[in-house]
């Protein structure tokens, strides 16, 4: 979900890793340990919780998440709770990062001290108002001038203990003066339009003379001030929660008789003494945010094209793809845009057959083929993940959940065996765990995805002809990956594929550890097994396994999937769950006298249908055909008074749903609008607000057929794995060769300096792989031709942007911060 800004598309993401928390204080009581999570908020709203970590002062987590941010935030905060006897969950701290700061601790670890949580620090949202000084002449004949404020409305207010019911008082705050006025309150909503206009007196009144129109003592101005307070009335006996402020001087005023704009909110300053920042511990985080700005399709297409044709450059070494992986860093990080660009226009495999077997080729012992973390691998490793993850849920989930579930000890390591468990029971729990794997994957080759059986039909004939002597090679070439880098790093980190929602407990994720270990020795087809294992009580484990049956079904299996010409028609009868999870649904109203009231229901999604249940184990209560989905579109909130609602559209009615946080409602609609891409009775319009007492809220139309008042937002692809765009992904390389422009400087350098020189290699150029100086010469300048080009489009949308933005607009309220660093920037370079 982007935002849009006049044909530009801004996407904003971040990827998190949740280490450790440290030295948190003790619970106050004879245990003193404490049973801890923690959360990830955007402002306030949380989006990721992790799991419980018991009985300790320094819980280890060791989560990920990823998401897409679908909308403006402030701060990316972190909430460290403890849960008591009682099941009550109590804040310990938190810590917030402000959007501007995220670039200073990007993709490194770092230690965050926890910070004291009080309702005065708890502030969100922004107020629009206005402020307009007048002079009134008495019937007396003097003078005096009065100020009026309006408080216009307010956006994104925080919801305290489930509901907003805000109202705010205006204060003239000045010498010996406080008058203080207040609102009505606006029931059940956090985006609250007032619209109230308050007077009051600024000066004394002052004869009157032939003085400028608005001269203002300026003793007085100086001194005064308006403050505004947002409150949420509360039904308590303890009072009204405090939601925010912010103060404005008159002086902003200056000139001018009138002055509008939005103002962020900021907590109370109530002059409270500071708390050490090491009283409540500390938390180590990795943060990667990235804010993509993607300009329309056209803007792209050179760049795009000469990526596209990467595959078709003899030799490839010298394709714009291939010199992307040797410019980066890391190769990953050409890796991950390279493959969903490739996989989006359907050029994947001719891409990886290229590159993999030029690697193929370098190659000298067959021993070592593909154990490097060369661009080849990364780029199959990323296909891997992206187009065999439905595969995997198919495959391994069912008996992960039970392994998880069960908590068998499988121990085999004397050293670490518990004084209860016994040595042989433990390690007949880890055959019976390795056999049930062993015979899933091996009997899931009709189930593996089409893409990945051409690439390993790709890998084992490269392989195979540089290697002619060693017939396993054919094998080896592919069980490299689909064991080595595929099913074992499932198995042993089941969180990271999306086979469990977080890391599993300390004893099942070393029972998890010690199945990918032998698993991933059964599918490797070495020489050499037992040899293999640097552990002498995982070599004697290994000897219980018939090494023939066991290799025979690896290579049946591995036939199998690198098989030419091998299709699957059944497959796509198969029901995939593609996802599932709690919301709240709104009664659909199929009885005349039912109550449309709002309930919990467990949903699941397949290939085949949406549905939901009162709980994740029972019968679906409704069961929705995909061809049934005409449209998935968002709710607006007005209509039940509800954040986070999305309406699933059916020939009869709409199905209203709301999602936990914004996040979630973001990934529903996107996988519902994308699995219901193939519907050729999908809706070109729709109704953004509910249907209620009789009447379209959004247009006032009676009809509950009524034809739809808004045009509907299109969608992604007709492809349930796959979620690429290719002009965001064509962004994404840019940005990496802007950001190594330099290194491509010195590649064009290594191609002079290989075709004159015939001597040894320079040193200072032996990092680059070059077979065609001349080649790779000319793809270097139509590359750095190409992104000097975008490198002006954005400059120039910079420019634009810093024209036309107004600071103290709605986009961009007074108190943003990071617009005040931009704004500095551009006026710096401008400079």
């Amino acid at each position: 979900m982007a935002v849009e800004e006049e044909g530009l598309r801004v996407f904003q993401s971040v990827k998190i890793k949740i280490g450790e928390a440290k030295n948190l204080p003790p619970y106050p009581g004879p245990n003193k340990m404490r049973d801890c999570y923690c959360t990830v908020n955007l402002d306030q709203e949380e989006v990721f919780r992790t799991k419980i970590i018991e009985k300790s002062l320094c819980p280890f987590y060791g989560e990920d998440f990823y998401c897409e941010i679908p909308r403006s935030f402030r701060h990316l905060s972190f909430y460290i709770f403890d849960r008591d006897v009682f099941r009550r969950d109590s804040i310990i701290g938190k810590v917030a990062v402000k959007k501007e700061d995220l670039q200073k601790y990007h993709g490194r670890d770092t230690w965050f001290q926890f910070q004291h949580v009080d309702a005065d620090s708890e502030v969100q949202g922004k107020v629009h108002l206005e402020l307009r000084l007048s002079e009134v002449i008495t019937d007396s004949g003097v003078v005096c001038h009065k100020l009026a404020a309006r408080v216009i409305e307010c956006q994104g207010l925080p919801i305290v203990n489930g509901q907003c019911d805000p109202y705010a008082t205006v204060t003239l705050l000045g010498p010996s003066r406080s008058e203080a006025k207040k609102t009505k309150v606006k029931r059940k909503t956090n985006n609250p339009q007032f619209d109230e206009v308050f007077y009051f007196e600024v000066t004394r009144p002052l004869s009157y003379t032939r003085r400028s129109h608005f001269d203002i003592e300026e003793e007085d101005v100086d001194k005064m001030a308006v403050r505004i307070d947002l409150w949420n009335a509360s039904n308590l006996k303890f009072g009204d929660e405090f939601l925010g402020e912010i103060k404005i001087p008159l002086t902003v005023l200056g000139q001018s008789s009138v002055h509008e704009a939005w103002y962020f909110l900021q907590p109370r300053d109530n002059g409270s003494k500071s708390i050490k920042p090491d009283d409540l511990g500390s938390l180590r985080l990795n943060i990667v945010y990235t804010e993509d700005h993607v300009f329309p399709a056209e803007y792209y297409c050179p760049l795009r094209d000469l990526l596209l044709k990467s595959a078709d450059v003899e030799p490839v070494s010298a394709s714009a793809a291939h010199v992307l992986g040797e410019v980066c860093r890391e190769k990953q990080e050409a890796a991950i845009p390279l493959v969903r660009l490739f996989l989006h226009y359907g050029k994947i495999v001719p891409f990886l057959s290229a590159i993999a077997n030029a690697e193929v080729n370098r190659t000298l012992d067959p021993n070592t083929i593909f154990r490097g973390n060369s661009l080849t691998s990364k780029c199959i490793d990323e296909t891997m993940k992206l187009a065999g993850m439905h595969y995997l849920q198919v495959t391994l989930k069912p008996i992960i959940d039970e392994i998880c579930g069960d908590h068998k000890p499988c121990e085999i390591d004397p050293v670490k065996l518990k004084d209860a468990e016994n040595l042989d029971n433990n390690r007949e729990n880890l055959r019976h765990y390795v056999d049930r794997i062993f015979t899933v994957i091996t009997n899931s080759g009709v189930s593996c995805p089409t893409v990945m059986c051409d690439i390993f039909f790709s890998l084992r004939e490269s392989a195979a002809k540089r290697f002619q002597v060693d017939h396993d090679v054919r094998y080896t070439a592919v069980s490299s990956f689909i064991f080595l880098r595929f099913f074992a790093p499932a198995i042993l980190s089941p969180n990271l594929f999306h086979l469990r929602p977080h890391h599993p407990d300390p004893q099942t994720s070393r029972t998890l550890t010690l199945i990918s270990k032998t698993i991933q020795t059964l599918g490797s087809l070495a020489k050499s097994k037992s040899a293999s294992f640097k552990e002498s009580y995982m070599a004697s484990f290994y000897d219980f396994f018939n090494e023939h049956k066991y290799a025979d079904a690896v290579k049946n299996f591995l036939d199998l999937i690198s098989s030419s010409g091998r299709r699957d028609h059944k497959r796509i009868e198969t029901p995939i769950m593609l996802k599932e999870g709690f919301m709240i649904k709104r009664a659909q109203g199929r009885k005349r006298f039912g109550r449309k009231n709002f309930k919990k229901r467990w949903f699941r999604l397949t290939n085949h249908e949406f549905t939901y249940h009162k709980n994740k184990v029972d019968h679906p209560l409704c069961n929705i055909p995909i061809e049934n989905i005409l449209a998935v579109e968002k709710l607006e909130e007005e209509s039940f008074k509800m954040k986070n609602m999305f309406q699933v559209i059916q020939p009869e009615r709409a199905l209203y749903i709301q999602a936990n946080n914004c996040v979630e409602a973001k990934d529903w609609i996107d996988i519902l609008t994308k699995v219901s891409q193939c519907n050729n009775k999908r809706l070109s319009t729709y109704h953004p607000s509910a249907y209620l007492n009789g009447h379209w809220l959004c247009c006032k139309a009676s009809s509950d057929s009524a034809a739809g008042c808004s045009p509907c937002t299109g969608g992604l692809p007709a492809n349930i794995q796959l979620n690429v765009d290719g002009d965001r992904e064509t962004e994404r390389i840019y940005s990496l060769f802007s950001t190594y422009m330099s290194k491509l400087d010195k590649m064009q350098e290594a191609c002079g300096s290989k075709s004159v020189y015939d001597g040894p290699e320079q040193e200072e150029y032996s990092g680059f792989v070059i077979d065609d100086p001349q080649e790779t010469y000319k793809t270097l300048k139509l590359l750095a031709a190409n992104v000097h080009t975008l490198e002006q489009e954005h400059a120039q949308y910079k420019k634009d942007k810093f024209m036309k933005t107004k600071y103290g607009s709605q986009e961009h309220p007074i108190g943003d911060k990071s617009f005040q660093c931009y704004t500095r920037q551009q006026s710096e370079s401008s400079t």
